[in-house]
This record gives C-alpha cells, sequence and structure tokens, in this order.
C-alpha cells in the first residue's frame, strides 16, 4: 500500500530558562516590553507534522512518502529519515529558506514563548497524483502549507483515491466553504476534541451533519482515549497507560501512524483507534516529538490492554 503523508517538516529547538518570566516583566511596561532571557543551551528535535506521522508508521513497519516542503538546511533531517527508511524523493527543497522552526522557550512555571518562521511551508509541495493507484493509496493530508490542504483533498476525489483529512492547528485560517469541500468524501475526518468544536463553528454542521460527508469522525481525548463515530454506532477507545508523562507534544501525530497502518493492514476502524492508542502511548514517554521507539512484543502487550466500547 501506497501510504502518502501530506503536512509540516519544522525542527523544534527547545529551550529552558532556569527562572520565572514574570519575574522579569513590568506589568505597567507591557506596552514597551523590551526583554532577554538566558536560557541553559538549546535542544534541536525532528518535528513537523508529516515528519511526526511517517516516523510513527515507520516503527510500525509501514514504508510512507512524505509530501512537504523543506529549506536548504534539509541536510541533518534527510540523514535522518534515511535512518529510518523514510524516502525524500517527495519533499520539495526550497533553497532560498529555511526549513520551519519553532524556537520554544520555558520557564520554571512551565510558561512558554514560542517563535515560529514557516519558511520553506509557505511554499507549496504540489504533490502530481497523476502516476498514483487509488487502490493502493492513502493519503493523510495534515496541517502544513494551506494550499497543499486545500488542494490534495480534491485531488484525492478525482483520482477516487482513499484520503484522511486533519486539519488540526491550521483551522484558524480556512474559510467556512473551502473546510466544507475537503472534509466532503474524506475516508476519516480526525481531530482532537477543541478542534472538531472549532470546525462546527467554522461550518455551522453538526457532528451528524459531518458524518454525512465524512466517512468516519475520529476525535482524540487526550488521556481520556478517543471517539469513533461512524454511521450507525458510536465508540469510545480507552487512553493506555504509559510508564511516565515527560511530553504529550506529538502524541496525536504518532495515534494517526498507528492508525494508519491498522488502515493499510485491512482492520477494522475500532482495531485502528486501538492500535493508534497504543502509539500514542509510547510518544508521550520520550521528550520530543520522533524519540520514541518500541518492539512488537511492548507494542502487543499494551494493544491487549486498550479497550474499546459503545459510547455511553
Amino acid at each position: 500500500m501506497n501510504i502518502i503523508v501530506s503536512g509540516s517538516l519544522a525542527y523544534d529547538r527547545i529551550m529552558v530558562f532556569p527562572g520565572h518570566f514574570a519575574d522579569h516583566i513590568l506589568p505597567e511596561k507591557i506596552h514597551v516590553l523590551n526583554v532577554c532571557f538566558q536560557v541553559n543551551g538549546m535542544k534541536e528535535r525532528f518535528g513537523g507534522t508529516a515528519g511526526n506521522i511517517a516516523y510513527a508508521l515507520a516503527l510500525m513497519g509501514e514504508k510512507p512518502s512524505i509530501s512537504a516542503t523543506i529549506g536548504s538546511d534539509y541536510q541533518r533531517y534527510f540523514e535522518w529519515l534515511g535512518r529510518n527508511g523514510i524516502p525524500t524523493a517527495g519533499i520539495r527543497i526550497i533553497e532560498d529558506e529555511f526549513t520551519a522552526s519553532a524556537y520554544i522557550t520555558t520557564d520554571k512555571a512551565d510558561n512558554q514563548i514560542t517563535g515560529f518562521n514557516p519558511g520553506a511551508m509557505k511554499y507549496p509541495a504540489a504533490m502530481n497524483f497523476d502516476g498514483l493507484t487509488p487502490a493502493d493509496t492513502v493519503v493523510i493530508v495534515a496541517p502544513g502549507n494551506l494550499e497543499d490542504m486545500v488542494s490534495y483533498p480534491c485531488d484525492c476525489r478525482e483520482k477516487g483515491i482513499d484520503y484522511i483529512f486533519d486539519p488540526g492547528q491550521s483551522l484558524p485560517m480556512w474559510g467556512a466553504g473551502e473546510l466544507i469541500r475537503s472534509i466532503e468524501g474524506c475516508r476519516i475526518l480526525i481531530s482532537n476534541d477543541y478542534e472538531l468544536d472549532l470546525i462546527m463553528s467554522k461550518t455551522g454542521l453538526a457532528r451528524r451533519d459531518l458524518l454525512e460527508r465524512a466517512g468516519t469522525i475520529i476525535t482524540t481525548l487526550g488521556e481520556w482515549g478517543s471517539r469513533v463515530l461512524t454511521p450507525g454506532r458510536e465508540l469510545r477507545v480507552s487512553a493506555v497507560t504509559p510508564r511516565k508523562v515527560v511530553d504529550p507534544t506529538g502524541a496525536g501525530d504518532a495515534y494517526r501512524g498507528g492508525l494508519i497502518s491498522g488502515l493499510v493492514r485491512g482492520e477494522d476502524i475500532e482495531q485502528c483507534a486501538r492500535m493508534g492508542s497504543v502509539c500514542a502511548s509510547f510518544a508521550v514517554e520520550c521528550y520530543g516529538t520522533q524519540d520514541y521507539t518500541f518492539s512488537p512484543e511492548e507494542f502487543n502487550e499494551r494493544l491487549d490492554r486498550c479497550q474499546c466500547q459503545p459510547a455511553g
């Protein structure tokens, strides 16, 4: 099965400030703010929705392809993808830009100041769909370049290709009409509960109305697991308790990787959601979105503990 992951590639630059931001900000001078926080070094992690989902799929034994853009500083990321068996042929290099980057500084109270440079993500990857075999292809449209996110669902419908629509953090940029057209005909609409509320608010459609346009609606609920809505039934899939929670960032992308792996293996949607839940449980145990790993035995042990039941 040809799995194409469309979304973003980014470097996450993570810094820790050994104090409290509030101690260095004068409330009465907030209108002329000029501060500098000296941090204790910086850690760089590979990130972005496409990179994170593809990494999870690779751990599941799949061979995903990425459709995304990356900047002139692509070498380290390409080396990392190569080490994980993920091809880079579908990634467009934008030589005049840096790769999208998030600069995240966290203080002792877990307050964060983040600067984000979209860089190469401002440009579409513009994937060519002509050579794809519809019966043997699945696409996930995850947050990334908005032009790609709008055009890829149309291309998938035109070619008869199954696609999963995951608008996520890109939702504030969408108009109602474009959002409805992208949902129309998708195999799965996936989001967290806040994002689903935002989708309903933007489109004016209730969950049942959305289900008339999407084959399935999956809503991730963090530590409370996920909800799967299909015509005629609603299921609740439990979260899997991790050994420890270090960093929940990227758990949603890991869930998507586990879910898609189940789909391409022909599993039913209940089993696919359980696989997503298990994959997410490993992601939260590590700092960074592509730093976790697991063996088949560890995965199956947790899969046995993942429960699914009708929603009450």
